[in-house]
């Protein structure tokens, strides 16, 4: 009874999952499709929750590649695989004439070697606007492009173990704001992107672990950061930092930083490999591995 009431949970995360790239697929169809109009990269890639940005930190960039007048779509997949963990996000996003963003991603972090055979998912509903300036035209200007964005989190399997450790929620909403800069020609004649994101938070290790705790329930500040260089006109290098609340006193819990290195062999599919350091995850410290993620974007 217990195993099949399991296949039906699983069965009905897969339909959810099913469904919301489905109703992001209807809506991509059901306006003007991007004709390629912007430039390489200026959507950035997918972040681990499914905004457009890098891959810890999301961007003011709205994703895709419609320009003002046309509707832009992003799709994308990325493993990471820590020494004890293995996360995968898969998810997908709307670019709405380059102002308005909104996405879906769903996460499923294995426990592998903690619990074998056991998972904790999440799904991740974001929302990015645009509130002004423009990355691109506006990058001989001193202001850069600045976004408004939340992310809501569900956590499918709160009980199993975030509850246990003294999390307070299975669900909650991170609210960003984001300011990002590009230089087309910055030091050594090469294109750059700087971004500062402020975040406020109540997740617990991006809500994989809940949501508050014992130490704290309330929303904190953390800064995110993101610079990046073109190498090439197709080959980005890049690091990013972003902060983490410590709600939690069964765990500690660090920032996480990476560096890495997008490709862009063509302008519609990009390959991201990284590696990462995601600090203490529950019992285990120093969490860091490799991780990579394909993405399509028109």
């Amino acid at each position: 009874m217990a195993l099949a009431a399991q296949l039906r949970n699983q069965d009905q995360r897969g339909r959810h999952v099913r469904l919301a790239f489905g109703w992001l697929a209807a809506f991509a169809v059901s306006g003007t499709h991007a004709q390629s109009g912007r430039l390489l990269a200026t959507g950035g890639v997918t972040e681990i929750e499914g905004s457009g940005g890098g891959g810890l930190v999301p961007w003011a960039l709205i994703t895709g590649l419609g320009t003002n007048d046309e509707v832009g779509a992003s799709a994308a997949c990325t493993y990471v695989k820590p020494q004890h963990f293995a996360l995968t996000s898969c998810g997908a996003a709307l670019g709405i004439r380059n102002r308005v963003e909104l996405s879906y991603a769903h996460q499923t972090f294995n426990l592998d070697d903690v619990a074998r055979y056991q998972s904790i998912d999440q799904n991740v509903f974001g929302a990015k606007v645009r509130l002004w300036g423009d990355a691109v035209i506006d990058q001989d200007r001193w202001w850069p492009q600045v976004a408004a964005g939340l992310q809501y989190k569900k956590n499918e399997d709160f009980n199993f173990i975030p509850s246990l450790i003294g999390a307070k929620g299975s669900g909650g909403t991170d609210f960003y704001l984001s300011a990002t800069k590009v230089y087309l020609s910055g030091p050594l004649s090469l294109t750059w992107l700087v971004d500062a994101t402020l975040r406020a938070t109540r997740a617990n290790q991006f809500g994989i672990l809940g949501f508050g705790g014992d130490r704290s329930n309330a929303y904190s500040y953390r800064p995110e950061a993101s610079v990046a260089v073109f190498l090439t006109d197709s080959l980005v290098l890049g690091g990013e930092y972003r902060d983490k609340p410590n709600n939690l006193s069964a765990f500690r819990e660090q920032a996480a930083h990476d560096a890495f290195l997008a490709w862009f062999p063509w302008k519609y599919v990009s390959l991201t490999t990284a590696y990462v350091d995601l600090g203490d995850i529950a019992t285990h410290p120093g969490q860091h591995a490799w991780y990579v993620a394909l993405q399509g974007s028109y």
